[in-house]
């Protein structure tokens, strides 16, 4: 019985190092829970771009938009662990355990995280380039004097976190308007629709180098190396605490760990591409190798940190 038992678990970590040794054997799903052009899509592509070419199999984009990308982490945590359907996700999901009531998942319990693409230092903090406003001064005195209405990709995001925290520090109530994704909420700043917005780089980046559209502050820790001139918001309003998001990708937690580490080592190999630096460098994210279980207490740390910022802020549950 005892010679059945332990040919029973040599077979079995056969079969499973075999089973990893042979991943990715047909194309993979990426699902992200953001629009088309915004931050974490450009980022999501960029990488698995290269894992495309690494694996020599299709790393495939499924734009699964809404409810802060909770909708796609939910499709991927009930999704079949065996690595061909995968998270990415920006920091919009960290506050799901506050923000929904009955998400359909547990954050923690059902995805395992497998690599970050970067960290992102902050957002910047953007107006219409025809407004008045020319500065956090400006938007601080307007705001003061009349209603003034920023947009975020739905509620509990991290921008919308964000700027609720500038309002809290800066003595102000800016009127939060919810909109489906990043696009959606440039397209309302264009329009005049609302007055200000704040926004990972990576999405705007373009229409702030083409006139289109003026920042007047960088939430980050230091000033973004693309746009030096641009004042960091903790220097201007005491108080603020710089606040940026990260990408991260993730699987469902029954993933085998053989595939976890050689999903989390090709991943950083892929950052390691001249053509994937060039990206991340332009768009202000900095490198991350750390190991799947470093990752996950990276992000278990990044959840447990926004409970009492969204208690602050006075964020119901919906």
């Amino acid at each position: 019985m005892r010679n059945i038992f332990v040919i029973a678990l040599i077979l079995f970590v056969f079969i499973n190092q075999s089973y990893s040794q042979a991943y990715p054997n047909k194309p993979v799903k990426v699902l992200l829970g953001f629009s088309p052009g915004s931050g974490p899509d450009i980022q999501a592509h960029t990488v698995t771009q290269q894992l495309t070419i690494l694996l020599n199999q299709n790393f495939l984009i499924d734009n699964k938009v809404g409810a802060n990308g909770t909708i796609a982490a939910r499709a991927v945590a009930q999704s079949n662990p065996d690595g061909y359907t995968l998270l990415f996700s920006s920091s919009g999901i960290a506050s799901t355990p506050y923000i929904y009531k009955n998400p359909g998942f547990d954050l923690l319990k059902d995805l395992k995280a497998v690599s970050s693409a970067g960290i992102l230092d902050g957002m910047l903090v953007l107006v219409n380039a025809k407004s008045s406003i020319r500065s956090v001064s400006d938007l601080i005195d307007l705001a003061q004097k009349e209603h003034v209405m920023y947009g975020s990709p739905g509620v509990g995001n991290i921008i919308h976190l964000a700027t609720e925290m500038f309002n809290q520090n800066a003595g102000v109530t800016l009127e939060h308007v919810p909109y489906k994704g990043t696009s959606d909420v440039m397209t309302g700043l264009l329009s005049n629709s609302i007055q200000v917005m704040f926004a990972t780089p990576p999405s705007v980046l373009n229409l702030v180098l083409d006139g289109k559209v003026r920042p007047i502050a960088f939430t980050g820790s230091k000033r973004f190396a693309q746009l030096p001139d641009v004042p960091l918001l903790k220097d201007l309003v005491p108080g603020f605490q710089p606040i940026g998001s990260w990408g991260i990708f993730f699987a469902p937690a029954k993933t085998p760990p053989e595939i976890l580490n050689k999903l989390n080592l090709s991943i950083k190999e892929a950052l390691k591409a001249s053509s994937v630096v060039g990206v991340m460098q332009r768009d202000g994210y900095f490198p991350d190798n750390r190991s799947v279980d470093e990752i996950n207490d990276f992000f278990k740390s990044e959840v447990l940190k926004l409970k009492d910022p969204i208690k602050a802020a006075k964020i119901e549950p919906i």
